[in-house]
C-alpha cells in the first residue's frame, strides 16, 4: 500500500482499527478491568476517527468490505468478551428499531456489539493492508457508509454499558 496519499485521519483511523482488533483477539487473556478501560480509550477515538474520514461519495455504489472473517473466529472473539464479562455483558437497550413497538426492554450484549464491530473493522484491516491505493480507498468509503448505516450507532450504544460496568467495577473496590 502506498500510503503516501493517504491522508492522516485515514492512516490514524487505519492505526486504530488495527489496535482495537488486536485488543479484542487478546480479550482471551486481558484482565477484565484493563480490557473495559481500554476499549474505553478506543471507542471514543475511532468514533471520531471515522466520523473524519474523508471519502468521495462518488465511489459508494461499488465499494464494499470484503469478509475476510471466519464464523468460527467472531463466535471466538465475541465468547472470549462475553466469558470475561459474565452477567455485566447483557445490557437493556434503547436504541433498537424493535423498541418503539415494544412494552418490554430489549437485551442487548456487550460482547455481541463489540464482536460486530470486530467484524468490521477486521474485514476493513484485511482489505487495506497491502492492497493498492484504490482498493484502500473503496475500503474507506465502504466502512464509513457502514459506520454511517450500523457499526456508529453499535459503537455508542456499546460505550455505555461499558461505561456503566467500568464505573460499577470502580465503585466496588
Amino acid at each position: 500500500m502506498d500510503s503516501t496519499a493517504l491522508n492522516t485521519n485515514t492512516l490514524a483511523f487505519i492505526a486504530l482499527c488495527n489496535e482495537y482488533c488486536v485488543a479484542m483477539e487478546q480479550a482471551r487473556e486481558s484482565e477484565r478491568e484493563d480490557f473495559v478501560r481500554s476499549m474505553l480509550r478506543l471507542l471514543p477515538r475511532i468514533y471520531i476517527s471515522a466520523t473524519d474520514l474523508k471519502t468521495d461519495s462518488g465511489q459508494s455504489e461499488e465499494a464494499y468490505l470484503e469478509s475476510a472473517l471466519e464464523e468460527d473466529y467472531y463466535e471466538s472473539v465475541r465468547c472470549s468478551v462475553e466469558n470475561m464479562l459474565g452477567p455485566d455483558d447483557v445490557y437493556l437497550e434503547v436504541f433498537e428499531d424493535d423498541m418503539k413497538y415494544s412494552d418490554t426492554p430489549i437485551a442487548a450484549s456487550v460482547s455481541e456489539g463489540l464482536a460486530d464491530i470486530f467484524q468490521v473493522l477486521y474485514n476493513f484491516v484485511v482489505m487495506v493492508k497491502e492492497s493498492p491505493e484504490e482498493l484502500v480507498e473503496m475500503a474507506v468509503v465502504a466502512v464509513k457508509d457502514e459506520f454511517q448505516s450500523y457499526w456508529g450507532q453499535r459503537l455508542c450504544n456499546v460505550m455505555r454499558a461499558l461505561h456503566s460496568i467500568n464505573y460499577d467495577m470502580t465503585d466496588n473496590q
